[in-house]
């Protein structure tokens, strides 16, 4: 009888051992797929940087320095991997995409443009998507991260291969400037 018990017990520690150890598997699923919506909403941004990069040439073509600087951000994006050096590249970008957008004031003919005005309706449109996939990314990464800390995980997920995920992360920069409240002129 003492020997059913124990095999009971046995098998019920295996089973919970399964269980919590497919619920990691699950939850780090979830930051990979997470991070690869990341990845497309990337994409669409940077395919959208050519076509806003053209119409402004056409209107500002001797803003040459700021064009350069766009082209050479949406680059250095391009070849970086992993969320740290993602989050670092996009900033850049960011600032980048910021002034060029911003020759749209200088310009008037430019900021009539229909094109340049789809253009920036669909680059807001990403950049709205693109920080919905960061906060999904994040949540799931804060999600894995604690339950691979948690007991009795904690004692098994590292030597099963579950380690830490990096969060999507702005910089100290730019939490500065998100932390500042944006001044409205008229």
């Amino acid at each position: 009888m003492g020997g059913w018990i124990v095999l009971g017990v046995l098998v019920a520690m295996i089973l919970w051992a399964i269980s919590v150890y497919n619920g990691l598997v699950g939850l780090r699923q979830r930051v990979s797929q997470a991070f690869a919506d990341i990845d497309v909403q990337l994409k669409q941004r940077h395919d959208l940087i050519p076509n806003l990069v053209e119409t402004v040439k056409g209107y500002a073509g001797h803003e040459r320095g700021t064009l350069e600087a766009v082209v050479q951000a949406r680059n250095a994006a391009l070849q970086a991997q992993g969320p740290a050096q993602q989050a670092a590249a996009e900033q850049q970008l960011s600032g980048a995409l910021g002034r060029l957008i911003a020759l749209g004031e200088a310009y008037p003919d430019l900021k009539a443009s229909a094109n340049f005005q789809q253009l920036q309706a669909d680059l807001s449109d990403v950049e709205n998507k693109l920080a919905a996939a960061r906060r999904f990314f994040n949540n799931a990464v804060s999600e894995y991260n604690a339950s691979i800390q948690a007991f009795p995980a904690v004692f098994f997920a590292p030597a099963m291969g579950f380690t830490p995920r990096e969060f999507f992360d702005v910089g100290a920069d730019d939490r500065k400037t998100l932390d500042q409240a944006p001044a409205v002129k008229f």
